[in-house]
């Protein structure tokens, strides 16, 4: 405000040195001026007091409790219990234990008429208003006196939505009474005592012992101006995090004490020429009771504060009191089957999972898993960080879920699983067996995850149509992005497969994931935040969809997990090392099983941050099958609670219809007279397809992939089986069109709806680069 003011005093003397033939001119201009102001002034005031007293009169009662108190956020689970609170490092310091200079310190940066104006100060308002008027970012905020934002801290929020003028009146008004029941030291005191300091500190006592293990007493004169600088931007300032930008913010206080007469210029120079790490601690004591305790919330804490961020509150200083959807014993289920083995024989401790529960009806996420055997909190949430591919659980949104909404295609419609070249290249994907099904249904495809098929459904759906169904799921990727290889296996997170499964499951409504159900803000203030669906599909694709995945749990290797219990539907994924990898035939570097009942949709990821280092791996076979046996555990815990584990209903947009004793599928409308189907246009004579013990995925990118805007179905390159070699039709390494070759190993049947199953696989932010691989899915 100081600045301002200089500035606005620097034009006046500047005005009055304009040469003496603008004058005349000049004091016309000045009287004109003048006498408008006047008017306004006199309007404005009779006006403005009216709109302050009524703003002053619905102003919250401040007390010394709410004072003394800190501006903590807390989270509450479902069931209204605290389960984590913000910033639990905390020591009230007396007034007699701040020294002078100290206190010195925060008014030179903060407030250097504070002991001269009253609770507000006009010069800082009139300040605040040029800076408005000059389009400065200054703003409202930039008038708040010590006093106003102590007043702040206590009884109102950070959130831009929250800066208005009725709450600057109120906050004027309560500094107002606040200097008159308190003396200057006192509301200093208060100040320091609850201001946020950064890393989960509170008030000026317990950072400098968090910061430089002294007293405040014993602190040198750069360390105090440290220390009154970070309140400002505690995050913004963190000497371990920003050291140059800490820095900067001590010289600056430096400089306002020297200009306020607490140090000489001499002295400022000379502490600012220290290193801002001088004296600074470099270990901490261990993490307290609630930070242990906190591990088997971390990831949904990470996840709500972030969503409390997005809402545009500060949970370091706005004192919030949040509901959360947090089921509290299916997230200490969670943890349990993640961080023991009593459910799942993990391979070893470095093998990580991310796992997202959501509920279908509403988006609600209720439990989430970021991983095992935490070394410290908030840090890698392998719920939602990833940046490797699904593998295979990408085909039921990106190539069957759109064939059916947009092609009205039947559950027994034909799809060829013959040798394909992607248009304009060379490139021919295959699968890991290097063998070719021939002509099979959609259900079979999907269920044993053959790589051709998809590839092709996803060429006849076109980009934009695939793309349309993402977005409508919450999966927005960028046009440029969407290749022919994205057919098997696109970058997704446990909760963004939870979230868009999770609308099959409800017949077609994508919810997006919600943490927060209520905000209470220190006014009392009450905000609640409702479930808001949105129509992402057709209730005909939703049912059809779900029978087919059906045919995983109950036919392929994942039956694993199959349930006489409840109705459940689902898609397994394996993602496999490239062919060369150092790693034994078979093994992966990714398992995943996405799966839902009418009440719980379970994204499961497991796999390890650094797959190419030595022994981080999982073979064929059991290390394999965790993400499934997690599943299971935690699905089964959920559904014992006695929620609907019912059979989907059909639909009236569904016909059903019996193919060989099997039953099949149609949209009803659809010109299924016209279609390829068993037992209809192009009939074959069996109903199902061989099952195939391993399908593999290879990931590989093109030199030219196939442009984004197609939207008719790529040429092909049909042959029989018997015409190309194995090694004709795989694919180069070095020719990848971020493609994946996918595969899964399923026992064959024949007594359900549909055979087989599939899988594929993502791999957590946390990884610095993910391996060329062949991805398998099962």
């Amino acid at each position: 405000m100081t600045e301002e003011m200089s500035r606005v005093q620097r034009n006046a003397q500047t005005s009055r040195k304009q040469p003496k033939k603008n004058s005349s001119k000049a004091k016309r201009y000045a009287k004109y001026t003048s006498l408008t102001l006047a008017t306004l002034g006199v309007v404005g005031a009779l006006g403005g007091a009216g709109v302050f007293a009524y703003y002053a009169s619905s102003a919250p009662k401040i007390t010394n409790s709410a004072l003394v108190g800190t501006s903590q956020t807390q989270l509450l689970d479902a069931d209204g219990n605290v389960f984590y609170t913000t910033g639990s490092k905390r020591e009230m310091a007396k007034q007699s234990e701040i020294p002078k200079e100290m206190r010195m310190a925060v008014v030179s940066i903060e407030d250097r008429r504070f002991y001269k104006h009253h609770g507000v100060d006009p010069r800082r308002i009139l300040g605040a208003a040029f800076a408005n008027f000059t389009g400065s970012s200054l703003g409202l905020q930039g008038g708040s006196t010590l006093t106003q934002q102590l007043i702040k801290l206590t009884a109102f929020s950070t959130a831009a939505s929250d800066q208005t003028i009725k709450r600057k009146a109120q906050e004027a008004w309560l500094a107002l009474k606040l200097e008159k029941e308190y003396s200057k030291n006192q509301i200093l005191t208060l100040y320091m005592n609850k201001v946020y300091m950064g890393n989960g500190v509170y008030g000026m006592k317990t950072a400098a012992e968090y910061y430089f293990g002294k007293d405040l007493k014993n602190l040198s004169t750069p360390q105090m101006a440290l220390l009154a600088g970070l309140p400002q931007s505690p995050s913004g300032y963190d000497p371990y995090v920003n050291p140059k930008g800490a820095k900067a913010r001590r010289d600056e206080v430096l400089e306002a004490m020297a200009q306020n007469n607490v140090i000489t210029q001499a002295q400022a120079k000379k502490y600012m020429a220290l290193p801002v790490t001088d004296g600074l601690m470099t270990t901490h004591p261990s993490s307290s009771t609630q930070d242990e305790e906190a591990k088997v919330d971390d990831a949904y804490i990470m996840s709500t504060l972030a969503e409390i961020k997005k809402l545009g509150y500060d949970v370091n200083k706005d004192g919030l009191t949040v509901q959360t959807n947090l089921n509290q014993k299916v997230q200490d289920r969670a943890y349990a089957i993640g961080n023991t083995a009593d459910y799942v024989n993990w391979k070893d401790d470095d093998m990580q999972v991310g796992m997202t529960v959501t509920d279908p009806n509403n988006g609600k996420v209720i439990a989430q898993l970021g991983g095992r055997n935490l070394t410290a909190l908030q840090g890698t949430n392998r719920a939602t960080n990833t940046v490797r591919s699904s593998g295979s659980t990408a085909k039921p949104i990106v190539d069957y879920g759109p064939a059916v909404e947009n092609l009205g295609w039947s559950t027994n419609h034909l799809v060829l699983d013959t040798p394909y070249t992607y248009p304009g290249t060379n490139i021919q994907p295959n699968d890991w067996d290097h063998k070719f099904m021939g002509s099979m249904t959609m259900r079979n495809a999907l269920a044993q995850s053959r790589n051709l098929p998809a590839i092709r459904t996803l060429q006849e759906v076109g980009y934009t149509k695939s793309l349309e169904f993402l977005k409508k799921l919450g999966i927005d990727i960028p046009a440029n992005e969407m290749v022919g290889s994205s057919a098997i296996g696109i970058n997704v997170s446990t909760e963004q497969e939870a979230a868009a499964y999770a609308a099959f499951a409800n017949g077609g409504t994508y919810y997006k994931p919600q943490y927060i159900s209520k905000v209470t803000e220190q006014s009392g203030v009450v905000k609640d935040y409702k479930a808001e669906g949105s129509t992402a599909m057709k209730s005909s694709t939703a049912f059809m969809l779900t029978n087919m995945m059906k045919s995983v749990i109950t036919d392929s290797y994942a039956k694993m997990i199959n349930t006489n219990a409840y109705s459940q539907a689902g898609k397994t994924g394996v993602v496999g090392y490239e062919d060369g990898a150092d790693v034994p035939d078979g093994a992966a570097h990714d398992t995943w099983f996405t799966g839902f009942t009418k009440s719980a949709s379970i994204s499961v990821w497991t796999g390890y941050d650094k797959p190419n280092e030595p022994g981080h791996y999982l073979a064929e076979g059991e290390e394999q099958y965790v993400a499934l046996h997690a599943y299971k555990a935690l699905m089964d815990y959920v559904m014992s609670g006695g929620d609907d584990g019912s059979d989907w209903t059909m639909p009236d947009t569904v016909r059903q219809v019996t193919v060989n004793g099997i039953k099949e599928y149609q949209v009803v409308g659809a010109d299924v007279a016209n279609e390829k189907t068993i037992g209809g246009t192009g009939a074959v004579s069996t109903t199902r397809t061989p099952t195939v013990q391993r399908e593999q995925q290879t990931v590989q990118q093109s030199v030219a992939p196939v442009e984004s805007s197609t939207e008719q179905p790529a040429s092909e390159t049909p042959t029989s089986s018997s015409e190309s070699s194995a090694e004709e039709r795989s694919t180069s390494s070095s020719q990848v069109e971020s493609s994946a070759s996918h595969s899964e190993s399923q026992p064959a049947s024949s007594s359900s709806n549909a055979p087989s199953s599939s899988a594929s696989s993502t791999q957590p932010a946390s990884s610095s680069s993910a391996p060329a691989t062949r991805e398998s899915s099962r």
